[in-house]
C-alpha cells in the first residue's frame, strides 16, 4: 500500500515490519494498479479478531512516572487505529506489524474475567488499584460484542477491588450501573483522553474512536452518576493539537471533570516511521517543523524514554507547555494530577470463591 495515501477509517498506512522481523516482504507495482476494476481492486481491510487464552492478566509495572503498578489489558492491539500510539510496537512481539495489522489484527483474551477471579482468589492477595486498559484501550469497538471489560468490572465490583480506567470511547457509558455502584465506595476512577475538540482532526488522528463531543458527553453522564472523572490531553503534538490544550482542559471541566493531567508525544520504536508517514500524508507541509520541534523536546532523537523526561519532554517549549497546563487548571479550579491516578479505597475487598477444577469422580454436592 502507498504510504502517503490515507486509508479511510485507518490511523496507519503501511504494513511497516516490526523490529524482530527476519524477513521482510515489499509490494512491487507489476503494472496493474492503473486497472481500477473489482478484479484488480485492493483487498477491503475488514478487522480481523482472533481468539487466546490468557496464562495470566495482570501485569506489574516498574516506571516510577505512570502512577498504577498493576495493569489488566482485555485485548492485543487497539481498532481506534491512533496513529500516535505508543502501543504499536507490541505487536511485534507477535511477528505483526505495528502499522496496520495492529489495528485490524485484534487479539480477544476470552478467559480475562476467570483469570482475574483466580488470581483474587489466591491466598495472600493483597488488592491494590487495577488499571484497566493502559496498553490497548478496553473499550474499543470489539468491546461491544465481547464484553470482556465488562466481565472483568463485574468481577472487581462483586468483590469490592479497587479499578481506574482510561479510554477515549464513549462505549463506556453502557457500564455506568457498575462503575456508579462501585464509586460510592471510593472504588473507581474514569479518566477520558481528550486528544482535540475538532473532529476533523480526530477523524485523522484516531479514526476509530469516539468523536470529540461524545467523549465530552461521556464525562458529562458519568460525572452525574457520581463517577469521579478525569481528563488527558494526550498527546499534546507540537503544531498539531498544542494550542487546543487550554480549551480541551475548559470543555473537560465543563463537562464535569476535576483532575486532568497530559503528555507529550511519544515515538518509540515503531511508532516514530508510522508517524512520520501520518504527516507525510495529511500535513506535508509542516510535517519537518513538526518533527523538528519534537527532536528538541528529546535532546535532537525522535524519542527519549528516560524517565521523569518521556511524558514532558525538556527545553523551552516542554517548560511553556507544562506553564500553560499549570494556569489552566489553577483558572479552572482543576487539581492538577499530572497523569496520577486517584486514590482509591483498597478496604473493601472481600476474596472471590476460586471456582473448584472439575473431579474425575463427580461432585456428591
Amino acid at each position: 500500500m502507498d504510504n502517503n495515501r490515507p486509508i479511510k477509517g485507518r490511523g496507519s498506512h503501511s504494513r511497516l515490519p516490526g523490529r524482530f522481523e527476519r524477513t521482510i516482504s515489499e509490494a512491487v507495482d507489476d503494472g496493474w494498479c492503473a486497472d481500477t476494476t473489482e478484479e484488480f481492486a485492493e483487498p477491503a481491510l475488514r478487522t480481523q479478531v482472533h481468539e487466546e487464552t490468557a496464562r495470566s492478566i495482570l501485569s506489574r509495572n516498574t516506571s516510577p512516572d505512570v502512577g498504577f503498578n498493576v495493569s489488566l489489558n482485555p485485548y492485543r492491539g487497539c481498532e481506534h487505529g491512533c496513529s500516535y500510539c505508543f502501543a504499536r510496537p507490541s505487536h511485534a512481539w507477535l511477528n505483526l506489524s505495528p502499522g496496520l495489522d495492529f489495528e485490524t489484527r485484534i487479539f480477544a483474551k476470552t478467559n480475562a474475567a476467570q483469570r482475574l477471579l483466580h488470581t483474587l482468589s489466591r491466598p495472600g492477595y493483597v488488592p491494590e488499584p487495577i488499571a484497566l486498559g493502559i496498553n490497548t484501550d478496553a473499550y474499543q469497538p470489539i468491546e461491544r460484542s465481547r464484553q470482556l471489560t465488562r466481565q472483568c468490572l463485574q468481577v472487581l465490583h462483586d468483590c469490592g477491588h479497587p479499578v481506574s480506567l482510561i479510554t477515549k470511547n464513549a462505549l463506556i457509558e453502557r457500564d455506568i450501573d457498575l462503575l456508579a455502584a462501585m464509586a460510592r465506595r471510593n472504588l473507581v476512577s474514569v479518566a477520558f483522553s481528550v486528544t482535540t475538540l475538532d473532529p476533523r482532526l480526530s477523524a485523522r488522528l484516531e479514526p476509530r474512536a469516539s468523536a470529540p463531543h461524545a467523549r465530552l458527553r461521556a464525562i458529562q453522564r458519568l460525572s452525574a452518576a457520581g463517577i469521579p472523572v478525569s481528563v488527558m490531553v494526550a498527546p499534546v503534538i507540537p503544531w498539531i493539537n498544542d494550542a487546543e490544550l487550554e480549551a480541551v482542559l475548559e470543555a473537560a471541566w465543563q463537562a464535569g471533570a476535576r483532575r486532568a493531567g497530559y503528555v507529550l508525544l511519544r515515538l518509540p520504536h515503531e511508532v516514530a516511521p508510522l508517524f512520520r508517514d501520518w504527516l507525510a500524508a495529511h500535513y506535508p507541509q509542516r510535517a519537518a517543523h513538526v518533527m523538528s520541534t519534537v527532536q528538541q523536546l528529546r535532546g535532537g532523537k525522535d524519542y527519549d524514554s528516560s524517565f521523569g523526561q518521556r511524558m514532558r519532554g525538556t527545553g523551552v517549549y516542554a517548560q511553556l507547555l507544562a506553564r500553560r497546563f499549570g494556569l489552566a487548571c489553577r483558572r479552572l479550579g482543576y487539581a492538577a494530577s499530572a497523569g496520577q491516578w486517584q486514590a482509591l479505597d483498597g478496604s473493601h475487598f472481600v476474596p472471590p470463591q476460586a471456582p473448584r477444577p472439575p473431579s474425575a469422580q463427580g461432585e456428591l454436592f
